[in-house]
């Protein structure tokens, strides 16, 4: 079971929107080395996922396997509008090693349930990798209820889910209906919540900068141990405040620029921080040793 916690990785890019490989070695081993994180969720909505070409896709899973190897979890994500391209990435990073795939729920055209139901096992068959499904119902606009949560389940490749959502009564329902079920948390300003309701581990955008204070929130409120988790929750939340009033992107990038990664640009249409917002990200890391 791939328990733990995982970044959401980030991925730099220059000013006409390449990749800068040096970079993104940099910040996996940032991740690895310094937030001390289990595993890496690779191009999801933080690697700016849906600004990439299909090549540039391949080419950040490329990377980051030979950067990371064996040394920690990883998860591909290869959802897209385009089951073709979802299925060939699928194939792409499964022969890459990758441990795990997932795919967020396809979004804008009104599917059904049946439709995507089909979406998730045809690339479950086009690559015999295990399947975590991407839940982010305010990006995507699809509730899944805990009947066709089951229905999904069915499929023994889908091995759980990236619970991105505020309902924590139905992620109640969930993990008492599928204990043996992966359930990996996608709010980082819900991380105290989330534990204590059950979930195996979490993937966070912030755990890039945050990884660190993310482990001491998790493993206290495992343990019981509430209000000490809660004190560092407070902190941490304080930051996440300051990120998303920022913009949430390109402030994560430029604290780890700050602290010598070559971390890049955010892709356009996505805006930089100006010379003002770059010096709160200045005041930001200097107040909470980011």
């Amino acid at each position: 079971m791939m328990k733990g916690l995982y970044s959401a990785l980030l991925v730099p890019f220059d000013k006409e929107g390449n990749i800068l490989e040096s970079g993104l070695r940099q910040i996996v081993r940032q991740n690895i080395d310094v937030q001390g994180i289990d595993g890496l969720y690779i191009n999801g909505s933080s690697g700016e996922n849906f600004l990439i070409n299909t090549e540039q896709k391949k080419r950040v899973f490329e990377i980051v396997k030979d950067e990371a190897g064996d040394e920690i979890k990883l998860i591909a994500q290869v959802g897209a509008l385009d089951l073709n391209e979802s299925i060939e990435l699928g194939k792409f990073a499964t022969s890459l090693g990758y441990d795990a795939l997932s795919a967020v729920t396809p979004f804008y055209y009104p599917f059904s349930f049946e439709e995507i139901k089909y979406y998730y096992n045809a690339i479950i068959e086009a690559t015999g990798n295990d399947m975590i499904i991407y839940s982010i119902p305010a990006l995507t606009g699809v509730n899944l209820s805990i009947q066709q949560f089951e229905e999904l389940f069915e499929n023994e490749k889908v091995i759980g889910i990236k619970y991105t959502a505020a309902d924590f009564f139905l992620l109640e329902r969930i993990r008492k209906a599928f204990p043996d079920k992966l359930i990996l948390s996608g709010f980082d300003e819900m991380l105290i919540q989330a534990a204590i309701s059950g979930v195996d581990g979490a993937i966070g955008s912030t755990y890039n900068i945050n990884g660190q204070r993310a482990r001491k929130i998790f493993e206290l409120a495992k343990q019981g141990n509430i209000q000490e988790a809660y004190d560092i929750q407070h902190e941490t939340n304080d930051i996440i405040e300051q990120v998303l009033a920022l913009g949430i992107y390109p402030t994560l990038k430029a604290v780890l620029s700050a602290k010598g990664i070559e971390a890049g640009e955010v892709k356009r249409p996505l805006a930089p921080l100006d010379n003002e917002g770059l010096e709160k990200v200045k005041s930001l890391v200097s107040k909470y040793n980011l």
